[in-house]
């Protein structure tokens, strides 16, 4: 019995061919993607114009230099929304797994929310979210 333990935990070399398909699968996914670029490249209509060449930005006719400064306020905003999203997300895993968490759960969520009130009220104190420009 124990040589047979032994038998089936040495490896045959075997495991390596299992991973062929997916080789296959990746050089062939690589050469197709290369092969249609590289047929619109050189199959594609080139007229260059200064249409064609100018930036385009969802529609809206560029006016100035778009280096300008802009304000702070929009990227505030912006990080407060992703940070306040990924934190909607912690909630995820208490909805799947209330009942076995119990009351230690429950009490772990009751915080998390607590401390995610916190720093939105200290948010809305700091005057982040009012555009005053």
């Amino acid at each position: 019995m124990l040589n047979i333990f032994f038998l089936q935990a040495v490896s045959t070399g075997a495991d390596t061919i299992d991973y062929l398909p997916i080789a296959i699968q990746l050089i062939f996914a690589v050469v197709l993607v290369g092969g249609i670029i590289m047929v619109t490249h050189v199959l594609g209509p080139k007229r260059k114009n200064a249409a064609k060449l100018e930036n385009f930005e969802s529609g809206i006719q560029s006016r100035d230099n778009a280096r300008r400064p802009m304000a702070i306020k929009y990227f505030l905003v912006a990080i407060l929304f992703v940070l306040f999203d990924v934190e909607v997300i912690f909630f995820y895993p208490y909805a799947v797994n209330f009942r076995n968490l119990g009351w230690h759960g429950f009490l772990a969520i009751v915080m998390f929310v607590a401390f995610f009130l916190a720093g939105f009220i200290y948010i809305v104190k700091k005057g982040a979210l009012q555009w005053e420009d």
